[in-house]
């Protein structure tokens, strides 16, 4: 059965294809975005999406505009959020602002126009370090690291006893441990979706997307996916700086995928009630990552710039078990990853976009949020 569906925040990278995929798939679709500057640039949003889909250019937090996209839809994937680990851990109010405020702001009117289901983007930050096995085989979901200073050699967390920690696939049930305001925001996200859907007759779904990568991502913004941040480097015949010593490993997804998931967590019954991790179920260190993007865009020459210090804030190891996903939604990504980095490249190739990276890095270290 179609639907009218709206979409939060949906004018962004993943929101333009998740806005496809449901368009796709027979539903209309109604965008309601800020289309700010540091995410677009200064463009024409309405250029940005479908020309099937509806524009709403408002905050997220204007309870007057909320209502009005409200008007007439079955159901909402909240996407709208300030994205970046560092830099919410200097834009306090603005990110907790937009994150919190905002999703609070939605479900407000959604007392007054309840839907059918609510699907949230969480993220795979409010874990903080992913889960961990010691020496003796038990499983540790509270891992720490040294205190991080320049010239550390060894980044690794170790056990109480100082020993090495194995780094495992993550699973929904670890307890989350905040390091971040934005691992805080999309956490406050999860649980107002969760505590405000079923007194008001709604069904809600979490989503804890992994590093999502594709083409579309916003090049010049320095606090967005990895890879985005690696490829405007690379554009710019610079090299892609890695903090730490390259070796932390993440979960790439591709954001056809990860768009997938949204339409199918929407409807399916069974997913309804749950919080789940969307990744590939495969991991890589930065630093395999940032060499197979260089291969990938004819940049060989180019090697990754690894810095040796830590950005406060960032974790060592997290990546996706996808088991729950795949159990009760049947949802397992299907990009492979060297296709993906291949598509990306090519979309690259045909961008202009300012670096901003040593813009970032010097905000970072001016409030000491650099080790």
């Amino acid at each position: 059965m179609s639907e009218l569906i709206l979409v939060t925040g949906g004018a962004g990278f993943i929101g333009r294809f998740v806005t496809s995929e449901l368009l796709a798939r027979g539903h209309r679709v109604r965008v309601l975005d800020s289309l700010i500057d540091q995410v677009h640039g200064h463009v024409d949003g309405s250029k940005l999406l479908d020309p099937e889909a509806e524009l709403i250019r408002a905050d997220v937090r204007d309870g007057d505009a909320v209502a009005r996209a409200l008007d007439g839809v079955d159901s909402v994937i909240h996407l709208a959020a300030e994205v970046g680990v560092g830099q919410s851990m200097y834009e306090v109010e603005r990110y907790t602002s937009t994150n919190d405020v905002g999703t609070a702001v939605l479900f407000e009117k959604l007392i007054d126009h309840p839907v059918r289901r609510v699907v949230t983007a969480s993220s795979m930050s409010i874990y903080g370090e992913g889960l961990y096995r010691d020496a003796d085989g038990e499983l540790v979901q509270d891992a720490q690291r040294h205190g991080l200073k320049d010239g550390l050699t060894d980044w690794e967390p170790v056990d109480a006893h100082g020993r090495p920690l194995e780094p495992v696939a993550t699973p929904e049930w670890k307890r989350p441990n905040l390091s971040s305001i934005y691992a805080l925001n999309k956490y406050v996200q999860e649980r107002t979706t969760h505590i405000m859907a079923a007194p008001y007759g709604m069904e809600s779904v979490c989503l804890r997307l992994f590093n999502v990568y594709g083409p579309g991502q916003a090049l010049s913004n320095p606090y967005t996916g990895v890879l985005a941040i690696f490829a405007s480097r690379l554009l710019n015949g610079q090299q892609p700086m890695i903090f730490e010593d390259g070796e932390q490993r993440r979960d790439f997804v591709h954001v056809t995928d990860v768009a997938r998931a949204f339409a199918e967590s929407l409807f399916l019954p069974q997913a309804a009630g749950g919080t789940y991790n969307i990744g590939s179920g495969h991991h890589r260190s930065v630093t395999e990552v940032a060499t197979e993007l260089a291969r990938a865009m004819g940049k060989n020459d180019i090697a990754p710039q690894v810095v040796g210090k830590a950005r406060i804030g960032d974790i060592r190891h997290c990546f996706c078990d996808t088991t729950l996903a795949a159990e009760r939604f049947d949802f397992r990504a299907r990009q492979d990853f060297g296709d993906g980095l291949s598509e990306l490249a090519e979309w690259v190739a045909v961008q202009t976009a300012p670096d901003r990276v040593e813009q970032m890095r010097a905000e970072l270290e001016a409030r000491g949020l650099v080790a």
